[in-house]
């Protein structure tokens, strides 16, 4: 059950990266934190990608510490609070898969509530290693209701709490140092897709809804063992 909570939780961290709202806008903001254009070479290309990967260690710091707590509050829960937990997590997972397939719409999911920095250090490294951190700890109406997910996934298993938040930043970091390196390239592959992305939410919205139906039944066993597969091939 654990691998495949945490191949989900990676999966997540790549849609949160593909989110209409998110990727258009990512080759042109690290090129901003590395102070060049996309179309730089050279040494101003390898800037672009050092900023990018300071840009990750950032939001990977804050999700580590996120799943560090998590395990530290909720581990010694006992059993049948866990039970509800599940519960409780399994309804808060349905809700946002709902809201990402755009079944029901909440005013203040739909807005943006984001920790801003305004201020950018002597070291461009230091300044995107906080951004990364500031994007970690906002809200986007694309990215928060994947996080949120994943969030109340590791509340049900607090054990994974902090590999389950870890995968998360693997999945959205692992995509953002490929366009920190290939910046202009990858600018222009956005550009043409943009209009595809808005399908990813949807379906993900989907999975997520699935998700929270096992957990909330406590079956989600069935996904490591594929029990699910198998009772589908088997039934009439």
């Amino acid at each position: 059950m654990q691998q495949g909570t945490i191949l989900f939780s990676f999966v997540a961290g790549i849609i949160s990266f593909l989110a209409p709202c998110v990727l258009p806008l990512i080759p042109g903001y690290l090129s901003y934190l590395a102070g060049t254009s996309l179309t730089a070479s050279g040494n101003k290309r390898r800037d672009v990608f050092i900023n990018s990967v300071f840009f990750v260690l950032g939001f990977s710091v804050i999700f580590a510490l996120l799943g560090v707590l998590l395990n530290t509050a909720l581990s010694a829960v006992a059993t049948n609070l866990q039970i509800w937990l599940s519960r409780i997590g399994g309804v808060v997972i349905i809700f946002f898969g709902l809201y990402l397939t755009g079944l029901i719409k909440i005013q203040w999911l739909a807005a943006d509530h984001k920790f801003t920095v305004t201020k950018k250090f002597n070291s461009r490294y230091l300044t995107s290693f906080v951004f990364g951190a500031a994007f970690a700890a906002g809200w986007t109406p694309c990215v928060g209701a994947v996080l949120g997910s994943i969030l109340a996934l590791a509340a049900t298993q607090p054990g994974s709490a902090f590999s389950l938040l870890l995968a998360y930043a693997a999945g959205l970091g692992v995509p953002f140092l490929i366009v920190g390196l290939f910046a202009a390239q990858a600018s222009h592959l956005i550009t043409r897709y943009a209009r595809a992305l808005r399908y990813v939410n949807i379906v993900f919205g989907v999975l997520l809804i699935g998700l929270g139906v096992l957990i909330f039944t406590q079956n989600l066993n069935m996904v490591a063992s594929f029990d699910f597969i198998n009772r589908c091939l088997l039934t009439p």
